[in-house]
């Protein structure tokens, strides 16, 4: 299997050595464009369309997007002439600032101008308004957030045909700053998005760079820029002008808002947001669906609720009320039908379909019995591995973007079984005892070591779970001791009806539960003892010997020395 690697290159990527095996971005992603491998999640490029819902969920904070401000420092520093577009939810997210102070705050920076991405937007409801209204009847897909482009190209082909032909509004409004300043500046887009840097990275002759609102804070901080700091004199104006109705797109709705004729007319319009909703919008193909005379124009977004809760919006914020308001309030009622674009804007889009590889259901059986599951009813289908089903992670598993550890259930099981044999054939009594000092489980030798109505009650009731630990044994010491140290602790040769047994406490999880280890010693100190009793008996003996040989040695050396005394009492009588 393949190698995660943290690539640059590409708008989202992981950074592995802090990606856990949660499985959250599986679970969120709409396109499960990620592959694990030895536990950890990296997203797989050709799958991906930038949406980053990854990195909004991901609780290690490993999934990011890429940073380009090293790249925007050397664009403004090479002497051309560079223009920021700035989205309109930039009031959402730098709420804190006046507009003026903030564009001032990028002027110091080295900006030309800043402009509004919204000019751009009133652009593309303009050409969009234009091409509903001679348009027959159907449906119709906007254009304008480039992840919901990118999935329908890739997940929802059928429907590339209804997506309206039209620039986004960042593209769209590149090519205005670029008509009114010139060809040989550069445009640098500021937003809550992630797909956006795809973009840059494939119009390169329109946008320069695309970075977040999180690079721009970042840069404004270590250039010590503070624009609460900048007095009301030196504001700084948006160029060409300030937008209208365009700075209503941020929130979903919005650019509906910006079509729809006061008069009324044949055209409906529906909003969605959030790329799940997208994919159950779309499961039907759009032969089988019968419009009738009915043009329905259906604005599309991939963050829920609009663009107010990108990847980047700060996340205790995104999509509240308040953020809403914060851009509704610059919303002044208009709608775009009757301006007039002077550029083009409009834009060929081609399917470019991604497919699972073919897998029979023989395959499927078998990687599901891989994992535990023979039967449907094996199948939980809980989502713990991040996927809707079990067959789901079976064909993942079968396309290299799973693992099998990633199922919890067969881990459990797995868990369990290791567990259950363990403690069945341990030579030894084994007992899990919780906090209220009731067991949790134990093993037959554990009743064994206590009388036959212990062992009689195990049998009859397939274990003792849920007895109290005091009616069978008396170590309760030991096991809350165990329970508030979170260590081990043993006793030896405790004494327990006629048995003689060694204990030993070890803490499961602190305060909560404990395992317990108990040895019969009885028939070792048994052998023991009677070894003991022997040697007792042969020093006895050999204390008795060597008393005798004593006693007999010195009988024997009384009668030597009383022969040396006669013999030496003679030699002196001769001698004389």
């Amino acid at each position: 299997m393949e190698k995660i690697e943290m690539n640059l290159h590409f708008p989202v990527f992981t950074t592995e050595n802090i990606c856990h095996d949660c499985y959250k971005c599986i679970r969120h992603c709409p396109c499960k464009a990620i592959r694990i491998v030895d536990g950890r999640a990296g997203v797989i490029q050709e799958l991906c369309v930038a949406c980053g819902m990854c990195v909004k969920v991901c609780p290690a904070h490993a999934k990011k997007i890429r940073p380009d401000l090293a790249r925007a420092r050397y664009l403004l520093g090479s002497g051309k002439k560079v223009y920021a577009s700035l989205a309109p939810s930039f009031v959402s997210f730098f709420k804190q600032y006046e507009p003026g102070a903030l564009v001032a705050a990028l002027k110091r920076l080295g900006f030309a101008g800043v402009s509004e991405t919204a000019l751009g937007a009133q652009a593309v409801s303009a050409e969009t308004g234009a091409f509903l209204a001679q348009a027959k009847p159907g449906i119709y897909l906007s254009s304008a957030c480039p992840a919901v482009v990118d999935y329908v190209k890739k997940y929802a082909p059928a429907y590339v045909g209804n997506i309206t032909s039209v620039l986004s509004p960042l593209l769209s409004h590149a090519r205005l700053l670029r008509k009114e300043f010139g060809d040989d500046i550069g445009v640098v887009f500021f937003g809550p998005c992630a797909a956006k840097k795809n973009e840059a990275d494939r119009h390169a002759d329109l946008l320069d760079l695309a970075l977040t609102f999180d690079d721009l804070a970042e840069w404004l901080s270590a250039e010590n820029i503070d624009p609460a700091r900048i007095n009301a004199a030196d504001y700084a104006k948006m160029v060409p002008e300030t937008a209208r109705e365009g700075k209503i797109y941020a929130v979903e709705g919005g650019m509906n808002d910006t079509l729809r004729d006061p008069k009324g007319g044949d055209i409906r319009y529906h909003a969605v947001s959030g790329l799940h909703n997208l994919a159950r919008l779309l499961k039907d193909p759009p032969e089988k669906i019968d419009t009738g005379s009915c043009k329905l124009f259906i604005e599309c977004l991939a963050c829920s609720g609009g663009c107010v809760n990108g990847p980047v919006m700060p996340q205790n914020d995104a999509g509240t009320l308040s953020s809403i308001v914060q851009v509704a309030r610059g919303y002044d009622g208009t709608n775009s039908l009757a301006r007039t674009v002077d550029v083009p804007i409009d834009e060929r889009i081609i399917a470019e379909p991604q497919t699972d590889p073919e897998v029979t259901e023989e395959d499927i059986k078998n990687a599901l019995a891989s994992v535990g599951k023979f039967t449907p009813a094996d199948e939980l289908n809980c989502g713990g591995c991040g996927y809707f089903s079990c067959r789901d992670f079976a064909k993942a598993l079968l396309a290299n973007k799973a693992e099998v550890g990633m199922c919890v259930s067969h881990l459990r099981q797995l868990a369990q079984k290791k567990s259950n044999a363990l403690i069945r054939y341990i030579p030894a009594g084994v007992v899990i005892v919780d906090r209220h000092m009731k067991i949790v489980e134990c093993n037959r030798r554990f009743a064994e070591l206590f009388d036959e109505d212990t062992v009689l009650a195990y049998d009859s009731c397939g274990g003792l779970t849920g007895a109290e630990l005091g009616a069978f044994a008396d170590f309760s010491d030991l096991v809350a001791a165990a329970l508030i140290s979170g260590g081990e602790v043993e006793r030896h040769n405790q004494v327990c009806g006629d048995k003689i047994l060694n204990i030993s406490v070890f803490c499961i999880a602190q305060n909560q539960s404990v395992g317990a280890i108990i040895q019969d010693v009885t028939s070792l100190e048994l052998h023991r003892e009677q070894v003991s009793e022997k040697a007792r008996k042969v020093i006895q003996k050999n204390i008795i010997t060597c008393q005798k040989i004593a006693r007999d040695l010195g009988e024997h050396m009384a009668e030597t020395e009383i022969l040396l005394r006669e013999v030496a009492g003679s030699y002196t009588e001769i001698k004389k």
